[in-house]
C-alpha cells in the first residue's frame, strides 16, 4: 500500500514514517519543520494553500492518507486562533474532499480534548464540548472531514513518544528533566489514557487494512493522572520520582483551559478485535525503544542540531 503521511516531522507523523512496514511504501509531507536525511521520501508543501493538496496527491498517488498535520501547541493556538483554524479545521476538510474525489482512504488524527472533561468515560457518540482554541479547531476539523468524506476515519487520540525536537510529549518532558536532575511538577487533577506512539501506529495500520470509517477513540485501556504518569516514567528509567511535585492544573499558568477528565471509552475499538495495550505496557515499549536508540535516531533528523 502507498501511504502518504502529512505532518511527517511531527511526533506521530515521523514515527509513522519510521515504522518498519515492508508491505507498504511511505511518503512524508513536511512544511515548517524540515527533516535532515530521513530514511523515507519527503516532500515539502504548505497544505493550507489552494491546490497544494491536489498537487501532492497527484504527485504521490497514495492509496491511504494519514493526516497528522496540525497546530498542536495548545497555548500557541490561543495566541493565533486564525492560524489554528486554518491548519486544524480548514485544511483537513480540503484533504478529505480531494481524497474523496480520488477514492483515497483517509485517516484523520484528532484529539481526546474535544470533550470538556467534566464527566469522563466518553463514547464516540457523546456530544463534544471543547474548551480551548486548539480543541475547538480540532473538532471543526473532524466535522469538515466527515462532511467532505463520509468514508474517512477520525481517530481521537492521546499519545506520547520521541520527537525530533525532543520536547513534544509529556513523557519526554519528565524523562529529560529528571535525567538532568531538574525538579518538575505533575498535575494530579488531570486524568488521561496515554498511548505510546508506535503502538498507535500499529493500531492505525490495522484499522486501515480493515477499512474502518467514522469516529474512533484510540487511547490506552486504562487511565491515570499526569503526576502518576511521571512517577511511572521515573520508575521505569530508575530515576528519582521525588523530583516530581504533585500540582494542580487550576493553579498553573497555562494559557488555554485544559479538560480535567479525558478518559475515553474504547469499546468500539475493542469490538474490532484489535489489541490495545495498557499504560504500563506502553511505557515498557517507550523504554525499550529508548534503549534501542530510537530517541537518538529521531533527534538526528533535526536540522537545527
Amino acid at each position: 500500500m502507498r501511504i502518504l503521511v502529512t505532518g511527517a516531522s511531527g511526533l506521530l507523523g515521523l514515527n509513522f514514517c519510521l515504522a518498519k512496514m515492508p508491505d507498504h511504501e511511505i511518503f512524508g509531507v513536511t512544511n515548517q519543520t524540515r527533516l535532515h536525511n530521513p530514511p523515507f521520501p519527503v516532500i515539502n508543501f504548505d497544505l493550507t494553500k489552494d491546490k497544494t493538496v491536489m498537487n501532492v496527491l497527484d504527485q504521490t498517488m497514495p492509496e491511504l492518507v494519514v493526516n497528522c498535520a496540525a497546530m498542536a501547541n495548545v497555548d500557541q493556538c490561543e495566541k493565533t486562533p486564525l492560524l489554528a483554524a486554518k491548519i486544524n479545521a480548514e485544511m483537513p476538510g480540503r484533504i478529505a474532499r480531494e481524497c474523496a474525489q480520488r477514492s483515497i482512504q483517509l485517516i484523520h488524527i484528532s484529539t481526546d480534548a474535544v470533550f470538556d472533561g467534566v464527566d469522563g468515560n466518553y463514547r464516540e457518540s457523546d456530544p463534544p464540548n471543547p474548551l480551548s482554541v486548539y480543541s475547538k479547531t480540532k473538532l471543526a476539523g473532524e466535522q469538515n472531514v466527515l462532511d467532505e468524506n463520509s468514508q474517512a476515519m477520525v481517530a481521537r487520540v492521546n499519545f506520547f513518544g520521541f520527537s525530533v525536537s525532543g520536547d513534544r510529549s509529556l513523557a519526554e518532558f519528565f524523562l529529560n528533566n529528571l535525567m538532568s536532575g531538574k525538579k518538575v511538577s505533575g498535575f494530579t487533577d488531570i486524568l488521561f489514557s496515554p498511548m505510546y506512539v508506535n503502538d498507535l501506529v500499529d493500531i492505525l495500520v490495522e484499522m486501515a487494512l480493515k477499512k474502518l470509517s467514522g469516529i474512533y477513540n484510540i487511547v490506552s485501556r486504562d487511565n491515570l493522572s499526569k503526576y502518576d504518569f511521571g512517577i511511572m516514567i521515573s520508575e521505569k528509567f530508575n530515576l528519582d520520582g521525588k523530583m516530581i511535585s504533585p500540582a494542580s492544573c487550576l493553579q498553573s499558568e497555562l494559557l488555554a483551559k485544559r479538560s480535567p477528565n479525558l478518559v475515553l471509552d474504547i469499546s468500539k475499538l475493542l469490538s474490532t478485535g484489535i489489541e490495545v495495550p495498557n499504560v504500563d505496557l506502553a511505557v515498557d515499549h517507550f523504554y525499550n525503544d529508548y534503549k534501542a536508540g530510537l530517541s537518538d535516531l529521531i533527534r538526528s533528523f533535526n536540522k537545527t542540531e
